[in-house]
């Protein structure tokens, strides 16, 4: 099963095998870890970290997805991002202590392991690699995060919309130009992604559609000309 690019595991998940920061080590290290950390399943839409809560387990997910969230003082939601297996999250209050900095909820059945600060950072001191790992995966946060100020500072909600559409296909670029987002992405989790209402959300695609730029094919959403719709976007961006 696919979710937003992301290969959805069948078996129990309780493996940390696929997990990125892990990807440097060898069989027995990678046990040795496994033995060290807990696990926990969750359901679609359980929570799993509350903002400002003071907890600091950091978690790795290793079946399923999460979504990283806050809420305006009128209870709008603004999403930050999704997250799929191989994963981590929660690591910022592991590191400094501080209380934590969003929400966190399974958006489908997530399998997570996690550990408490002093085992993660023992784990981090003893294993450079998984260090280098997790400031490599720290630095595309940033990016990226710079990247959605950029757009929220000088796109308009259109050209936003055409924006996080390019992040959803960026893992489903083909040869041909064309490019997949599967499962089709729902209006209201884009609007909380990129500041706009779900019914701008609806206008922009359906415009997309009539100019022959997406098409839905069953569960998956096509980008039939990945390359001009980039260019669509960065000619607003150069401004």
């Amino acid at each position: 099963m696919r979710l937003f690019g992301y290969v959805m595991s069948m078996d129990d998940g309780k493996s940390l095998a696929g997990v990125e920061v892990f990807s440097d080590l060898d069989a027995d290290r990678l046990r040795e870890i496994e033995a060290r950390c807990r696990w926990r399943n969750y359901d679609a839409q359980e929570q799993i970290i509350d903002f400002q809560d003071d907890s600091q387990d950091v978690f790795f997910i290793t079946r399923g997805a999460v979504r990283v969230v806050n809420y305006s003082v009128s209870g709008r939601e603004v999403a930050f991002d999704d997250i799929g297996p191989g994963r981590i999250f929660g690591e910022l209050a592991a590191i400094d202590g501080h209380p934590r900095s969003a929400n966190v909820v399974a958006i489908s059945a997530t399998t997570v392991a996690f550990m408490n600060p002093p085992t993660f950072k023992a784990v981090l001191a003893e294993n450079a690699d998984v260090g280098l790992r997790l400031m490599c995966t720290m630095a595309q946060i940033i990016r990226t995060s710079v990247e959605r100020i950029m757009d929220l500072s000088t796109l308009g909600a259109h050209n936003r919309v055409y924006a996080e559409l390019l992040r959803l296909a960026g893992m489903g670029i083909r040869e041909d130009g064309t490019a997949r987002i599967s499962p089709v992405p729902i209006h209201g989790d884009m609007a909380s992604r990129v500041s706009t209402t779900r019914e701008t959300v609806a206008r922009v695609l359906s415009d997309l559609s009539r100019k022959g730029l997406v098409k839905r094919q069953g569960p998956e959403l096509l980008i039939t000309d990945y390359e001009h719709l980039r260019q669509m976007v960065e000619e607003f961006r150069g401004e």
